[in-house]
C-alpha cells in the first residue's frame, strides 16, 4: 500500500545544526525499539528488502527517483517495500514486518521529506478490521497521549459530516466547485480527475475537521483509489487511513489478492499515467510472476509514517526537528 501522504510545498525552514537534533535521535531509538518489540509479541517476522529495484510503482499519485545504471538500466528507488514484501508472503515467509527507508520526488515540507522512515507489515490471516486494532494500538504505545479510542468513520460518512455532500455519488463537477470554495488556490489548477480533486477535499476541508485529541480511522474508500485493496460487496474499496487531526499517520489495505487483479491494476495505473503525461514505469514482473503460480495468501498490509509519529511522541511542529540530516543538509 502507498505510504502516508499529506502533500506540502513550504519548503525546509528549519535547518539547525545536527547537535541540537541529538535529543530525537535518543527518542527515535527508543522508538524504533519499541515498534521492534511490539512486532515481536505479535509474532511477527522482521525483513529487509531491496530500497533499489529494477522495477517501481505505477501509482499515478506518486512521483519516485529514477535513476540510471549503466549495466543494468532502469533501478527505481522505493516508494514502499509492498511488492518485495508479498513476494516473500508468496514464498511461505508468515506475518512479516520491516522498518526502512521510502522516497517520493516532489513530497517535501512541513510533513515531508524526500527520503523517509516507513514501518511497513502485513498480518497474514488478517482482515483490514483486525489490521485497524493492531495499527492503532501500535500507534497508541508509540505516543501514549493518542491512547483514546479510536474514531472510525466512513470515508461517505465523513465527507457527509463536514460538507454535506457524497463523494461516490456526487458529480465531478460539483466536486469540483466544493475543491474551489474550499481551497481558493484551486481556482488556478486544472482540476479534471475525479480523484485528485477528492484528495483535494479531503485534505482541505475534511481531514481538518478531524480530532487532535484522538486517531480519526476512514475506511471504505471509492473503488477508484482501491489501489490493491480489496473490493466489497459494497463495490468500495477495503482499505483504511489513520488521521490525528487533519495529518495522515498510516493506510492499510485488506489486499487483492488474485494475480489478474494485481495486472489489471497496474495496467490501469499506466494508463492513467500516459493520460497525464507522467514518466513511463517499469512494472514488478516478478511479483506478477509469482502471483502467476498462485493467489496472496489471505492478508492485511499497513504502512505507517515513523517520522510523522515520532513528531507527534516530541510534541515537534516540523519533520525537520525528528531527522539527522534534513534535505537541506543531506
Amino acid at each position: 500500500m502507498p505510504a502516508p501522504r499529506n502533500r506540502a510545498t513550504s519548503g525546509h525552514e528549519h535547518t539547525g545544526s545536527p547537535r541540537a537534533r541529538l535529543a530525537a535521535m535518543r527518542h527515535r531509538a527508543a522508538l524504533l525499539a519499541e515498534a521492534r518489540a511490539f512486532f515481536a509479541e505479535h509474532g511477527y517476522l522482521e525483513v529487509e528488502t531491496p530500497v533499489l529495484a529494477r522495477a517501481g510503482t505505477p501509482d499515478a499519485q506518486l512521483a519516485q527517483f529514477a535513476l540510471k545504471d549503466p549495466v543494468l538500466g532502469a533501478l527505481y528507488l522505493q516508494t514502499s517495500p509492498e511488492y518485495a514484501m508479498k513476494r516473500l508472503i508468496m514464498a511461505g515467509s508468515g506475518s512479516i514486518y520491516q522498518i526502512t527507508k521510502a522516497f517520493r520526488q516532489g513530497e517535501s515540507g512541513r510533513f515531508h521529506n524526500p527520503e523517509f522512515t516507513l514501518v511497513e507489515w502485513y498480518g497474514l490471516g488478517y482482515d483490514h478490521w483486525r489490521l485497524i486494532a493492531e495499527a492503532c494500538a501500535l500507534i497508541a504505545r508509540l505516543v501514549p497521549s493518542l491512547g483514546a479510542p479510536a474514531r472510525i468513520v466512513s470515508y461517505r460518512e465523513a465527507f457527509r459530516h463536514a460538507l454535506d455532500i457524497d463523494p461516490i455519488e456526487t458529480s465531478t463537477d460539483q466536486l469540483r466547485a466544493v475543491a474551489h470554495k474550499h481551497l481558493p488556490t484551486a481556482q488556478n489548477l486544472v482540476l479534471n480527475d475525479r480523484d485528485e480533486i477528492l484528495d483535494l477535499i479531503m485534505s482541505h476541508a475534511v481531514a481538518p475537521g478531524f480530532p487532535v485529541e484522538a486517531l480519526t480511522v476512514v475506511t471504505d474508500y471509492p473503488s477508484s483509489q482501491a489501489s490493491l485493496a480489496r473490493l466489497n460487496v459494497q463495490g468500495l474499496a477495503d482499505r483504511f487511513e489513520i488521521y490525528r487531526g487533519p495529518l495522515e499517520l498510516a493506510n492499510g489495505f485488506y489486499e487483492a489478492a488474485r494475480g489478474e487483479e494485481y495486472a489489471e491494476r497496474f495496467a490501469d495505473e499506466a494508463a492513467k499515467r500516459r493520460e497525464r503525461g507522467l514518466p513511463r514505469i517499469d512494472q514488478d514482473q516478478r511479483l506478477l510472476a509469482a502471483l502467476s503460480e498462485g493467489d496472496l495468501p489471505d492478508c492485511a498490509g499497513c504502512a505507517l509514517g515513523f517520522d510523522r509519529v515520532l513528531m507527534l511522541a516530541m510534541d515537534a511542529t516540523h519533520i525537520d526537528e525528528v531527522l539527522a540530516f534534513p534535505i537541506a543538509q543531506a
